[in-house]
């Protein structure tokens, strides 16, 4: 089922509803992504950036993101469900990117099966603060809860190119 289907839980919270509607940036999220991957550009936050290829211009898309690490892999959660340009470019670039954190490294992204992605997810919203306010179970709820919902949110995992 698409999150389409599923009304996003921050858009609850009537300040996040400047931010995003219907699963997508509003201008002002979108203004907010811009300043976040300036910010870790520049080193002064200590955030990632997403950098993946256009589907439809071919030209290089960034996008401010939240790693999650589970054991010795890192990962990253769209929080906005499959619907989210970066999952399509992604898809689209067959995982080929870039993850711009203390320098440029070229990565390949590993889509991860909905029934291994619960602890990934769980993972997530313990580290991706404005992340948890999209998925629909709280911080610290058990694992089956997880399992519930992740065939809604994309996981994949970060290889080194």
């Amino acid at each position: 089922m698409s999150n389409s289907a599923h009304p996003d839980p921050a858009e609850r919270r009537p300040f996040l509803r400047f931010f995003y509607r219907d699963w997508r940036p509003t201008r002002l999220g979108r203004w907010a992504n811009r300043l976040a991957r300036w910010s870790s550009d520049h080193g002064i936050s200590s955030g990632a950036v997403l950098e993946v290829r256009g589907r439809a211009s071919g030209e290089p898309r960034s996008i401010p993101v939240v790693i999650a690490t589970l054991g010795d892999e890192r990962y990253l959660v769209s929080m906005l469900g499959p619907e989210s340009d970066w999952v399509k470019n992604v898809e689209a670039a067959h995982g080929e990117a870039v993850i711009r954190e203390h320098g440029r490294h070229p990565v390949h992204l590993v889509g991860v099966p909905s029934d291994q992605r619960a602890p990934i997810i769980s993972e997530y919203v313990q580290v991706a603060t404005s992340g948890r306010e999209h998925i629909p179970v709280a911080v610290d709820a058990p694992l089956a809860e997880f399992e519930a919902i992740a065939d809604r949110y994309p996981v994949y995992r970060i290889d080194p190119s």
